[in-house]
């Protein structure tokens, strides 16, 4: 009978892993296509797969998009769009309309219609 360490247990007198100051060892699914891709870019730059995979996700992060933090609400992201919306419908309005006209006619591109006021998510029931 093998005995398995039991990991949960603190008391547990298996051995320690010491570190080995090496990277740690990550498994990527990949499609066959992907990989095949991603051997094909290793090749031409004379590189390991897995070196190939990690100068490619680093090239990836580099440009990607800051991703979103916790600190800022979802809602604020819908506010801060719906007003850049208005800015936009406001410069393209013809300035020479009466104010009233140029509200409703915002008011009715940033809400929508009354008649599909029943379809939209992102307001109360």
């Amino acid at each position: 009978m093998i005995e398995v360490p039991d990991f949960g247990n603190k008391d547990s007198t298996a051995p320690v892993r010491r570190r080995t100051r090496l990277d740690p060892l990550s498994a990527v699914k990949m499609p066959e296509a992907l990989t095949a891709a991603v051997d094909a870019w290793a090749e031409a730059h004379h590189l390991s797969r897995s070196a190939a995979i990690c100068k490619l996700v680093e090239l990836g992060l580099k440009v990607a998009p800051p991703a979103f933090s916790s600190a800022q609400p979802v809602a604020s992201d819908a506010t801060r769009i719906e007003a850049l919306a208005v800015h936009e419908i406001e410069r393209l309005l013809d300035p020479a309309l009466p104010t009233d006209e140029r509200e409703r006619r915002i008011r009715r591109l940033t809400e929508g219609p009354p008649e599909f006021s029943r379809e939209r998510i992102d307001l109360p029931k």
